[in-house]
């Protein structure tokens, strides 16, 4: 995967499948402290201890349609890669909870990539879902919500083609004042 947003929308394809209803999405970056911070949050139907304990394995997957995962194993290896490492935590019933690091400045780690885009394509894809996507840096931060992006449309679909090219500039616009 070439950048961050790819490895979001997997991670996130995840939760999906998962059935979860509400995704979370926070990240942190801190150039002084050298630490860039992926952390996902979902109320999906969560993992056993057996598939918790294998799901790094890029020749595990729990998936019918195809016999590897490598989703998390890579993820998994872009971090180590910068001298970060990748954490996950899950109960069956109850969701998941994954966060991986980074070096900030560590040349292998890949860039964010487009967010925007990478938010709009999820939101417009799982309308039934709710997205938070919250993103910190020391010059601020930005929370982009689809249950208040909901009840300000007061029953407009997000996945109205103006609705979502709407939100990719809006998340866009937020994004670069923090950045």
């Amino acid at each position: 995967m070439r950048d961050l947003s790819e490895h979001i929308m997997d991670i996130i394809q995840n939760s999906v499948r998962a059935k979860a209803k509400l995704v979370e999405l926070e990240i942190f970056e801190d150039v002084k402290k050298d630490v860039y911070k992926l952390v996902f949050i979902d109320d999906g139907c969560g993992m056993s201890p057996e598939v918790l304990e294998n799901v790094s394995d890029p020749f595990f997957t729990s998936r019918t349609t195809r016999k590897v995962g490598l989703g998390i194993s890579l993820l998994k290896q872009n971090a180590e890669q910068t001298g970060g490492g990748l954490d996950i935590w899950s109960e069956e019933g109850k969701g998941t909870r994954l966060e991986v690091s980074f070096s900030h400045s560590n040349i292998d780690r890949p860039v964010l990539g487009n967010i925007a885009e990478t938010m709009m394509l999820l939101v417009g894809a799982n309308v039934e879902m709710d997205f938070i996507y919250k993103h910190v840096t020391p010059k601020g931060e930005y929370v982009f919500d689809t249950r208040e992006v909901k009840e300000v449309l007061e029953g407009v679909a997000l996945n109205d083609p103006n609705i979502l090219v709407y939100l990719k500039e809006m998340i866009n616009e937020n994004i670069k004042t923090i950045i």
